[in-house]
């Protein structure tokens, strides 16, 4: 699948370094703004103490952002394809994620609005711009090394994680029990580092990867209005003839509903640990770097499993292990009673076990829709794999409302249970090994 010609010469080991290198910039923003840290100080302090909407609020800005990637991925993937210039949009999308980042450090308690703005701005460049980097794969990659190198890049991408998060834990540092003002300061700060960090560090993958999909013929000059038409009326066409792609839309299906679990996982995850384990931020960001680890190690385990069992098998086997994850955390303090531990015990012990599905899970899916998007279509058979990815983190956000109305994030956390188990299901029913094949 990787293109050569006399303008783009042969795929290196550099190239393929800096593409990973994105998914280590972006990992900051994901890990830092959405799971482990705003995403708590949010709930306890933007959204005010007397309001019983906090999980909620939350969901409205991860469902706003959803909605907007969701809607915008596959046309502004078609346009990337009649463009052929992948990286312009890569970049633009980074910018924009990056500076919101930055912005909210100017958010303080009761700006309510002004947060789910900017978080739903950031994290709707954030998604797109995940679609365009995982549409570079095509260019990249072979159908034998695709399923290694996305796992490379998902395995880079949680160092980069536990980069933004140790950076974190040396910007906040008071206690906000003893010193709420500082605390909510350093907050603030560090919102505008880590939007600073996803900028410089995606800097190797804008210098070091070459856009090599040519632009469609009559196309290399186009204006961006000519783009924006043709690029509809390409996604018409690909919708109308979706059975040329049946197997492609058939793991999007199931694709769906696992990521669903996983997305709500991943959003409230840091809220889950503050409010039912009360942990300190030195505690959550502490233990949220052994999640990382732990994730780096199942994204490049399971690209060597992907490779020898196929991407079918890796896929269920990574939905199993998150299954027995979610049953765990609802079930957290009769588990934590019966095995005469702690909450928090349990709690780190599920952790492992999702962090080496999480960075599995992420990394195969990419390479399965990797392997059956047709290779120029890649940048918009992409963008449908974003907005699937886009509508499972909407249906995930029904955890918010679900734990406010039960008042249980743990009962909450059976929804996550039936998500994956519908995926598993679908998922087993469909011949997605042989379709690669093919």
């Amino acid at each position: 699948m990787s293109q050569e010609s006399p303008t783009h010469p042969p795929v290196t080991k550099t190239e393929i370094g800096g593409w990973a290198c994105f998914d280590f910039a972006n990992s900051s923003y994901v890990t830092v703004v959405i799971t482990v840290i705003y995403a708590p100080f949010f709930a306890e302090h933007i959204v005010p103490a007397e309001s019983g909407l906090r999980t909620s609020y939350w969901s409205l800005a991860i469902a706003i952002s959803t909605l907007i990637a969701l809607t915008m991925a596959p046309l502004v993937g078609a346009i990337c394809d009649l463009s052929g210039n992948k990286k312009r949009y890569l970049i633009a999308t980074t910018l924009v994620c990056s500076v919101a980042t930055m912005l909210l450090s100017m958010v303080g308690p009761g700006d309510i609005e002004f947060a789910i703005i900017l978080v739903a701005l950031s994290y709707a460049t954030f998604m797109l711009s995940e679609s365009f980097c995982g549409a570079f794969l095509t260019d990249i990659a072979t159908p034998k090394n695709m399923g290694i190198i996305s796992g490379i890049g998902w395995g880079v991408g949680y160092f980069g994680g536990i980069a933004s998060l140790l950076m974190v834990k040396a910007l906040v540092t008071a206690d906000p029990a003893t010193d709420l003002p500082l605390y909510i300061e350093q907050n603030q700060t560090a919102m505008g580092a880590t939007g600073l960090f996803f900028l410089v560090a995606a800097l190797p993958t804008f210098l070091l990867v070459k856009n090599r999909t040519a632009p469609k013929p009559g196309f290399e000059e186009a204006a961006l209005g000519t783009l924006f038409s043709e690029g509809f009326k390409q996604l018409k066409s690909t919708l109308a003839n979706a059975k040329e792609h049946d197997t492609f839309f058939k793991f999007l299906r199931a694709f769906l509903f696992y990521y669903a679990g996983m997305s709500a996982c991943i959003s409230f995850s840091g809220i889950f640990a503050k409010v039912e384990l009360k942990l300190a931020t030195g505690e959550l960001v502490m233990f949220f770097l052994v999640i990382q680890l732990c994730s780096a190690i199942g994204a490049l385990l399971f690209g060597f499993v992907d490779k020898r069992f196929g991407p079918r098998s890796t896929v269920l086997t990574t939905i199993y292990l998150w299954i027995l994850g979610s049953l765990l955390m609802a079930g957290l303090d009769p588990i934590a009673n019966f095995l005469g531990t702690s909450p928090k015990t349990v709690f780190q012990f599920t952790g492992f076990i999702l962090g080496l599905g999480v960075g599995s899970m992420q990394s195969s899916s990419r390479a399965v829709a990797g392997l059956l998007a047709p290779a120029e279509k890649s940048a918009e058979m992409f963008g449908f794999w974003g907005t699937f990815a886009r509508l499972a983190t909407l249906l995930g956000m029904a955890f918010g409302p679900l734990a406010d109305f039960l008042g249980s994030l743990q009962l909450a956390c059976l929804l996550l249970v039936i998500f994956f188990g519908i995926g598993a299901f679908l998922l087993s029913r469909l011949d997605l090994d042989g379709a690669i094949q093919r």
